[in-house]
């Protein structure tokens, strides 16, 4: 009984696996028909696949196919570099120890640009008193020059050789002594006289000027980063700037007039612009010595300080692509 048993068992499988394999066995044989016997007998071959393609950062040279060359990688839509002479300009401002300035700058190949720089300050400080002397303070500052903005690297580091051609900046100041204040000149104690219509003395009253340069035109060295005119389609930039002028020594120029006196109680006054009496002369000469050490003294600064920050919008010039 057992041993028919086990027949059964057996058959019962046999049969189930004929049954699930026969319609994997009819797939495989169509499909083995649809490509052909000697497409499936066909031996493996590598000159059988298809060509590597090209590098995308690569192109043919069209006079020798063999040859590639390297193109500019990938840029941002508006980043792409201009070089062409006049082909973008910039126009600005800025501010600097030469004032606010008005600047343009034009691109003249891919390394250099031009550039022209013009600042202008104008500041009254109103009449001050300090110790007795009434100060009445003005600078005037005006500059022009020409500039060569040259990047070795085409980066934004970049040096910048120039000419200073026009300066006219300078510091004055208007004073007046109230009658009785004492000052010091050469080591000599004055007093400003008292106005007395009977002597006709008066107050020293005076013009000192200081002009920031003695050397017209002057040449200049600065160095910074950022472009004063970018070689791409960007509009704005933010440059800055770090260097000197070569200006010279500053002058001063200082006129008095009025009557000084040797003394407190103002008996001993004259007009400072008489030489003949003692004390007159005696002024001239201490005035005249103080003024030659002070100027030896601004001899010893020979350049000008520039740093400067501004802000350019650039645009393409007719013509350029």
């Amino acid at each position: 009984m057992i041993k028919l048993f086990s027949v059964f068992a057996l058959s019962c499988a046999w049969a189930a696996t004929l049954l699930l394999s026969g319609p994997q066995l009819e797939a495989q044989s169509r499909f083995t028909s649809a490509r052909g016997v000697d497409d499936v007998a066909q031996p493996y071959s590598s000159s059988a696949l298809p060509a590597e393609p090209a590098p995308a950062w690569s192109s043919a040279n069209p006079a020798d196919p063999g040859i590639t060359r390297r193109e500019d990688q990938f840029v941002l839509p508006g980043m792409e570099q201009q070089y062409g002479m006049m082909s973008r300009m910039s126009i600005g401002s800025s501010i600097s120890p030469f004032g606010i300035g008005a600047n343009g700058a034009v691109i003249l190949n891919e390394h250099v640009d031009a550039r022209v720089d013009t600042s202008w300050f104008f500041y009254n400080t109103g009449r001050m008193e300090v110790s007795g002397v009434n100060v009445n303070g003005d600078f005037h500052f005006a500059s022009a020059a020409a500039k060569l903005d040259w990047y070795p690297t085409k980066s934004m580091w970049r040096l910048s050789p120039g000419m200073l051609f026009y300066n006219g900046n300078q510091a004055s100041a208007r004073i007046d002594l109230r009658g009785g204040t004492n000052f010091n000149i050469n080591g000599t104690d004055y007093w400003s006289s008292t106005e007395n219509a009977a002597t006709g003395a008066t107050p020293i009253t005076g013009d000192v000027r200081i002009g920031l340069h003695t050397r017209t035109p002057a040449f200049t060295v600065s160095g910074g980063f950022g472009k004063f005119v970018p070689h791409s389609r960007r509009h704005w930039s933010f440059p800055t700037e770090f260097g000197v002028a070569f200006t010279g020594p500053p002058s001063l120029d200082v006129t008095l007039s009025g009557w000084a006196c040797t003394d407190k109680k103002e008996t001993q006054c004259t007009d400072i612009g008489d030489t003949t009496n003692p004390v007159g002369s005696a002024f001239q000469s201490n005035l005249n010595t103080a003024l030659t050490k002070w100027r030896h003294e601004l001899n010893s600064v020979q350049i000008y300080p520039i740093f400067s920050t501004a802000f350019m919008y650039s645009f393409n010039l007719p013509g350029s692509r």
